[in-house]
Protein backbone atom coordinates (compact mmCIF):
# COMPACT_ATOMS: atom_id res chain seq x y z
CA UNK A 1 0.00 0.00 0.00
CA UNK A 2 0.92 3.39 -0.77
CA UNK A 3 1.79 6.06 1.71
CA UNK A 4 0.72 9.58 2.12
CA UNK A 5 1.40 12.32 4.40
CA UNK A 6 -1.14 14.33 6.92
CA UNK A 7 -0.22 17.30 5.24
CA UNK A 8 -0.95 15.80 1.74
CA UNK A 9 -4.22 14.69 2.84
CA UNK A 10 -4.88 18.30 4.70
CA UNK A 11 -3.88 19.95 0.76
CA UNK A 12 -6.33 17.50 -0.59
CA UNK A 13 -9.23 17.87 1.69
CA UNK A 14 -8.73 21.60 1.96
CA UNK A 15 -10.51 21.31 5.91
CA UNK A 16 -11.64 24.40 6.58
CA UNK A 17 -10.57 23.57 10.36
CA UNK A 18 -8.54 21.24 12.61
CA UNK A 19 -11.61 19.37 13.75
CA UNK A 20 -13.24 19.03 9.84
CA UNK A 21 -9.74 17.13 9.47
CA UNK A 22 -9.78 15.13 12.43
CA UNK A 23 -13.20 13.81 11.34
CA UNK A 24 -12.81 12.94 8.12
CA UNK A 25 -9.04 10.97 8.86
CA UNK A 26 -10.95 9.14 11.55
CA UNK A 27 -14.03 8.10 8.86
CA UNK A 28 -11.39 6.81 6.87
CA UNK A 29 -9.60 4.75 9.50
CA UNK A 30 -12.67 3.51 10.62
CA UNK A 31 -13.43 2.41 6.85
CA UNK A 32 -10.11 0.73 6.41
CA UNK A 33 -9.53 3.29 3.58
CA UNK A 34 -6.13 4.75 5.98
CA UNK A 35 -4.04 3.16 8.36
CA UNK A 36 -2.05 5.00 10.99
CA UNK A 37 1.95 4.37 10.01
CA UNK A 38 2.63 4.46 13.80
CA UNK A 39 6.71 4.31 13.75
CA UNK A 40 6.22 7.97 12.29
CA UNK A 41 4.75 9.35 15.25
CA UNK A 42 1.88 11.82 15.72
CA UNK A 43 1.55 15.97 14.92
CA UNK A 44 1.23 16.48 18.97
CA UNK A 45 -2.13 18.04 18.59
CA UNK A 46 -4.96 17.11 20.53
CA UNK A 47 -6.55 15.16 18.91
CA UNK A 48 -3.38 13.52 17.84
CA UNK A 49 -3.20 12.37 14.11
CA UNK A 50 -0.38 10.11 12.81
CA UNK A 51 2.11 11.94 10.71
CA UNK A 52 1.61 9.09 7.69
CA UNK A 53 -0.70 6.56 6.63
CA UNK A 54 -0.92 3.70 4.20
CA UNK A 55 -4.03 4.44 1.43
CA UNK A 56 -5.85 0.68 0.88
CA UNK A 57 -6.41 -0.07 -2.80
CA UNK A 58 -10.04 0.08 -1.77
CA UNK A 59 -11.09 -0.47 -5.73
CA UNK A 60 -9.04 -3.51 -6.53
CA UNK A 61 -10.60 -5.03 -3.24
CA UNK A 62 -13.64 -7.12 -4.29
CA UNK A 63 -14.42 -8.01 -1.01
CA UNK A 64 -14.80 -4.27 0.15
CA UNK A 65 -18.72 -4.34 -0.03
CA UNK A 66 -19.58 -5.36 2.89
CA UNK A 67 -17.22 -2.83 4.56
CA UNK A 68 -18.51 -0.06 2.42
CA UNK A 69 -22.30 -0.94 3.20
CA UNK A 70 -21.73 -0.59 6.34
CA UNK A 71 -19.59 2.24 6.11
CA UNK A 72 -22.72 3.87 4.62
CA UNK A 73 -25.36 2.57 7.24
CA UNK A 74 -23.75 3.16 10.27
CA UNK A 75 -21.01 6.48 9.70
CA UNK A 76 -22.72 8.62 7.33
CA UNK A 77 -24.79 11.86 9.12
CA UNK A 78 -28.21 10.86 9.23
CA UNK A 79 -29.20 14.08 6.77
CA UNK A 80 -27.29 11.76 4.07
CA UNK A 81 -29.52 9.36 2.59
CA UNK A 82 -27.86 6.72 1.55
CA UNK A 83 -30.34 4.30 -0.37
CA UNK A 84 -29.18 5.39 -3.91
CA UNK A 85 -25.54 4.28 -3.51
CA UNK A 86 -26.65 1.08 -1.30
CA UNK A 87 -28.55 0.15 -4.73
CA UNK A 88 -25.33 1.08 -6.72
CA UNK A 89 -21.98 0.35 -5.19
CA UNK A 90 -20.23 0.69 -8.08
CA UNK A 91 -21.00 4.60 -8.66
CA UNK A 92 -20.54 4.62 -4.46
CA UNK A 93 -16.86 4.05 -5.01
CA UNK A 94 -16.51 6.45 -7.59
CA UNK A 95 -18.03 9.24 -5.75
CA UNK A 96 -17.09 7.83 -2.03
CA UNK A 97 -14.22 10.96 -1.50
CA UNK A 98 -16.79 13.67 -2.80
CA UNK A 99 -19.25 11.82 -0.21
CA UNK A 100 -16.77 11.52 2.67
CA UNK A 101 -16.41 15.21 2.68
CA UNK A 102 -19.97 16.31 2.48
CA UNK A 103 -20.16 14.41 5.24
CA UNK A 104 -17.56 15.44 7.33
CA UNK A 105 -19.09 18.86 6.66
CA UNK A 106 -22.13 18.15 7.98
CA UNK A 107 -20.54 16.15 11.15
CA UNK A 108 -18.33 19.44 12.05
CA UNK A 109 -21.47 21.77 11.56
CA UNK A 110 -23.97 19.48 13.77
CA UNK A 111 -25.87 21.79 15.69
CA UNK A 112 -24.03 24.87 14.99
CA UNK A 113 -26.34 27.98 13.54
CA UNK A 114 -24.96 28.38 9.50
CA UNK A 115 -24.47 31.82 8.45
CA UNK A 116 -25.56 32.03 4.42
CA UNK A 117 -22.73 32.36 2.42
CA UNK A 118 -22.54 32.04 -1.77
CA UNK A 119 -22.54 29.10 -3.39
CA UNK A 120 -18.93 29.34 -4.43
CA UNK A 121 -18.07 29.50 -1.36
CA UNK A 122 -19.66 26.64 0.43
CA UNK A 123 -18.66 24.60 -2.04
CA UNK A 124 -15.02 25.34 -1.33
CA UNK A 125 -16.08 24.81 2.33
CA UNK A 126 -17.04 21.27 1.59
CA UNK A 127 -15.13 20.00 -1.19
CA UNK A 128 -12.14 22.51 -1.54
CA UNK A 129 -14.05 23.49 -5.51
CA UNK A 130 -15.40 26.95 -5.62
CA UNK A 131 -17.29 25.50 -8.92
CA UNK A 132 -18.02 21.92 -7.90
CA UNK A 133 -21.75 22.73 -7.15
CA UNK A 134 -21.95 25.04 -9.86
CA UNK A 135 -20.40 23.38 -12.48
CA UNK A 136 -18.90 20.57 -11.45
CA UNK A 137 -20.21 17.04 -9.63
CA UNK A 138 -21.98 18.83 -6.38
CA UNK A 139 -25.77 18.82 -7.39
CA UNK A 140 -24.82 15.10 -8.78
CA UNK A 141 -23.69 14.36 -5.35
CA UNK A 142 -26.16 16.18 -3.25
CA UNK A 143 -29.01 14.85 -5.33
CA UNK A 144 -28.04 11.21 -4.67
CA UNK A 145 -27.05 11.89 -1.19
CA UNK A 146 -30.87 13.33 -1.17
CA UNK A 147 -29.30 16.41 0.45
CA UNK A 148 -31.49 19.69 -0.65
CA UNK A 149 -29.66 22.79 -1.33
CA UNK A 150 -30.99 24.51 0.84
CA UNK A 151 -30.06 23.01 3.55
CA UNK A 152 -26.67 23.83 2.89
CA UNK A 153 -27.42 27.23 3.54
CA UNK A 154 -25.93 29.65 0.37
CA UNK A 155 -27.40 31.68 -1.86
CA UNK A 156 -26.91 32.72 -5.24
CA UNK A 157 -25.26 35.52 -6.54
CA UNK A 158 -25.77 38.08 -9.98
CA UNK A 159 -23.56 40.51 -11.70
CA UNK A 160 -23.58 44.23 -9.94
CA UNK A 161 -26.36 46.25 -11.54
CA UNK A 162 -25.11 49.02 -13.39
CA UNK A 163 -27.29 52.31 -13.36
CA UNK A 164 -27.17 55.59 -14.24
CA UNK A 165 -28.79 58.44 -11.20
CA UNK A 166 -29.41 62.02 -12.42
CA UNK A 167 -30.34 62.77 -8.84
CA UNK A 168 -31.55 60.86 -5.76
CA UNK A 169 -34.54 62.93 -5.43
CA UNK A 170 -38.16 60.50 -4.35
CA UNK A 171 -40.36 60.39 -5.25
CA UNK A 172 -38.98 59.70 -8.86
CA UNK A 173 -39.47 57.21 -12.05
CA UNK A 174 -36.54 54.64 -12.79
CA UNK A 175 -36.48 52.71 -15.96
CA UNK A 176 -34.99 49.01 -16.25
CA UNK A 177 -33.55 48.79 -19.48
CA UNK A 178 -33.07 44.90 -21.65
CA UNK A 179 -29.91 46.30 -23.49
CA UNK A 180 -26.51 47.87 -23.13
CA UNK A 181 -26.80 50.23 -26.13
CA UNK A 182 -30.00 51.79 -25.45
CA UNK A 183 -28.65 52.13 -21.68
CA UNK A 184 -25.74 54.35 -22.96
CA UNK A 185 -27.33 55.77 -25.76
CA UNK A 186 -30.42 57.00 -23.00
CA UNK A 187 -27.73 57.59 -20.13
CA UNK A 188 -25.56 59.97 -22.95
CA UNK A 189 -29.28 61.69 -23.48
CA UNK A 190 -30.11 62.48 -19.76
CA UNK A 191 -26.42 63.85 -19.51
CA UNK A 192 -26.71 66.22 -22.28
CA UNK A 193 -30.20 68.02 -21.05
CA UNK A 194 -31.42 69.38 -18.18
CA UNK A 195 -35.15 68.57 -18.01
CA UNK A 196 -33.72 64.87 -17.62
CA UNK A 197 -36.67 63.89 -19.58
CA UNK A 198 -37.05 60.59 -21.94
CA UNK A 199 -40.21 60.80 -24.39
CA UNK A 200 -41.57 63.81 -22.88
CA UNK A 201 -41.26 61.52 -19.32
CA UNK A 202 -39.06 62.94 -16.63
CA UNK A 203 -36.33 59.79 -15.09
CA UNK A 204 -33.95 59.84 -12.18
CA UNK A 205 -32.40 56.35 -12.80
CA UNK A 206 -31.50 53.79 -15.33
CA UNK A 207 -30.82 50.24 -14.68
CA UNK A 208 -29.09 48.30 -17.72
CA UNK A 209 -30.89 44.80 -16.83
CA UNK A 210 -28.82 43.08 -19.43
CA UNK A 211 -31.52 40.56 -21.02
CA UNK A 212 -32.55 37.63 -18.40
CA UNK A 213 -29.96 38.59 -16.54
CA UNK A 214 -31.93 41.17 -14.52
CA UNK A 215 -34.40 38.39 -13.16
CA UNK A 216 -32.04 37.07 -11.22
CA UNK A 217 -30.82 40.58 -10.43
CA UNK A 218 -34.01 41.47 -8.98
CA UNK A 219 -34.91 38.17 -6.83
CA UNK A 220 -34.74 40.55 -3.81
CA UNK A 221 -35.48 44.32 -5.12
CA UNK A 222 -34.48 45.82 -1.95
CA UNK A 223 -31.17 44.22 -1.34
CA UNK A 224 -29.34 44.98 -4.85
CA UNK A 225 -29.77 48.74 -4.67
CA UNK A 226 -29.81 51.82 -2.94
CA UNK A 227 -32.69 52.94 -0.41
CA UNK A 228 -33.26 55.74 -2.53
CA UNK A 229 -34.72 53.25 -5.05
CA UNK A 230 -36.95 51.23 -3.18
CA UNK A 231 -39.30 54.39 -2.08
CA UNK A 232 -42.90 52.89 -2.35
CA UNK A 233 -44.17 56.50 -4.30
CA UNK A 234 -41.43 55.72 -7.03
CA UNK A 235 -42.92 54.48 -10.56
CA UNK A 236 -40.62 51.51 -11.97
CA UNK A 237 -41.06 51.66 -16.18
CA UNK A 238 -39.40 48.46 -18.41
CA UNK A 239 -38.63 48.90 -21.97
CA UNK A 240 -37.12 46.32 -23.92
CA UNK A 241 -37.09 44.29 -27.54
CA UNK A 242 -40.71 43.54 -28.56
CA UNK A 243 -40.86 39.91 -28.81
CA UNK A 244 -41.87 37.15 -27.25
CA UNK A 245 -38.77 36.97 -24.91
CA UNK A 246 -38.51 40.69 -24.38
CA UNK A 247 -42.22 40.63 -23.02
CA UNK A 248 -41.51 37.16 -21.25
CA UNK A 249 -39.28 38.98 -19.60
CA UNK A 250 -41.13 42.09 -18.59
CA UNK A 251 -44.22 39.73 -17.14
CA UNK A 252 -41.72 37.97 -14.86
CA UNK A 253 -40.29 40.89 -13.25
CA UNK A 254 -43.27 42.42 -13.10
CA UNK A 255 -44.30 40.02 -10.79
CA UNK A 256 -41.50 39.35 -9.16
CA UNK A 257 -41.72 43.21 -8.18
CA UNK A 258 -45.24 43.00 -7.14
CA UNK A 259 -44.19 39.93 -4.32
CA UNK A 260 -42.47 42.64 -2.89
CA UNK A 261 -44.38 45.54 -3.10
CA UNK A 262 -43.90 47.16 -6.08
CA UNK A 263 -45.78 47.72 -9.11
CA UNK A 264 -43.94 48.43 -13.28
CA UNK A 265 -45.16 48.98 -16.11
CA UNK A 266 -44.30 49.21 -19.65
CA UNK A 267 -42.36 52.38 -20.67
CA UNK A 268 -45.42 52.98 -23.53
CA UNK A 269 -44.33 55.96 -24.98
CA UNK A 270 -40.98 54.07 -25.92
CA UNK A 271 -42.71 51.21 -27.35
CA UNK A 272 -45.03 53.03 -29.32
CA UNK A 273 -42.21 55.10 -30.82
CA UNK A 274 -40.82 51.65 -31.98
CA UNK A 275 -44.31 50.79 -33.75
CA UNK A 276 -43.93 54.14 -35.46
CA UNK A 277 -40.50 53.75 -36.87
CA UNK A 278 -40.93 50.19 -37.78
CA UNK A 279 -42.93 50.86 -41.70
CA UNK A 280 -39.56 53.39 -42.53
CA UNK A 281 -37.25 50.05 -41.54
CA UNK A 282 -36.27 48.36 -44.49
CA UNK A 283 -37.30 44.88 -43.16
CA UNK A 284 -37.71 43.98 -39.57
CA UNK A 285 -36.19 40.85 -38.35
CA UNK A 286 -37.33 37.66 -37.52
CA UNK A 287 -37.91 36.30 -34.11
CA UNK A 288 -35.11 33.78 -32.84
CA UNK A 289 -36.71 30.14 -33.30
CA UNK A 290 -38.03 28.18 -30.05
CA UNK A 291 -38.90 31.77 -28.18
CA UNK A 292 -41.63 30.97 -25.35
CA UNK A 293 -44.55 32.13 -26.33
CA UNK A 294 -46.02 31.92 -23.21
CA UNK A 295 -46.97 35.55 -22.12
CA UNK A 296 -50.27 37.02 -21.00
CA UNK A 297 -52.05 39.62 -20.95
CA UNK A 298 -50.70 41.82 -18.09
CA UNK A 299 -48.29 43.58 -20.92
CA UNK A 300 -51.34 44.35 -23.68
CA UNK A 301 -53.07 45.48 -21.07
CA UNK A 302 -51.31 49.20 -20.78
CA UNK A 303 -51.70 50.38 -24.15
CA UNK A 304 -54.77 50.73 -26.31
CA UNK A 305 -56.59 47.96 -28.44
CA UNK A 306 -55.71 49.18 -31.74
CA UNK A 307 -51.67 49.33 -30.19
CA UNK A 308 -52.02 45.86 -28.71
CA UNK A 309 -53.45 44.74 -31.77
CA UNK A 310 -50.82 45.63 -34.12
CA UNK A 311 -48.07 44.31 -31.42
CA UNK A 312 -49.48 40.86 -31.71
CA UNK A 313 -49.85 40.71 -35.16
CA UNK A 314 -45.90 41.47 -35.46
CA UNK A 315 -45.48 38.76 -33.19
CA UNK A 316 -47.80 36.29 -34.90
CA UNK A 317 -45.83 37.36 -38.40
CA UNK A 318 -42.89 36.03 -36.55
CA UNK A 319 -41.26 39.31 -36.69
CA UNK A 320 -39.99 41.82 -33.63
CA UNK A 321 -38.98 45.06 -33.47
CA UNK A 322 -35.26 45.48 -31.40
CA UNK A 323 -34.80 48.49 -29.05
CA UNK A 324 -32.20 49.61 -30.83
CA UNK A 325 -34.73 50.52 -33.70
CA UNK A 326 -34.78 54.25 -31.16
CA UNK A 327 -31.38 56.04 -30.82
CA UNK A 328 -30.59 59.43 -29.39
CA UNK A 329 -32.15 61.78 -31.35
CA UNK A 330 -35.18 59.85 -30.99
CA UNK A 331 -35.46 60.53 -27.23
CA UNK A 332 -35.89 64.35 -27.78
CA UNK A 333 -39.34 63.35 -28.52
CA UNK A 334 -42.42 64.62 -26.10
CA UNK A 335 -43.70 61.07 -26.36
CA UNK A 336 -47.26 62.05 -27.18
CA UNK A 337 -48.72 59.19 -28.54
CA UNK A 338 -51.04 59.99 -31.38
Amino acid sequence: MKRITLDQIEQKLHAESYEQLCIYIYAQMESGSLQPVKACGTNGKKPALYKQYRVADRQSDTGDTAVLKEELQYKMHTKIAVDYYLRHMDEYRKDREWVQMLNAYLQNTQGKAQEPVSKNERSFQIWGREKFLQHEQGKKILKRCGIDCAQLCYYETSEPLAYYSSHRNTPQNLLILENKDTFYSMRRHLLGQSEKEILGVPFGTLIYGAGKGILRSFQDFSFCVEPYMQEAENRIYYFGDLDYEGIGIYERLAGAFLQQGYRMEPFVQAYWKMLKKAPAAAKLPLMKEKQNRGISERFFSFFTDQTADRMRRLLEDGRYIPQEILNINDFRDNGAIR
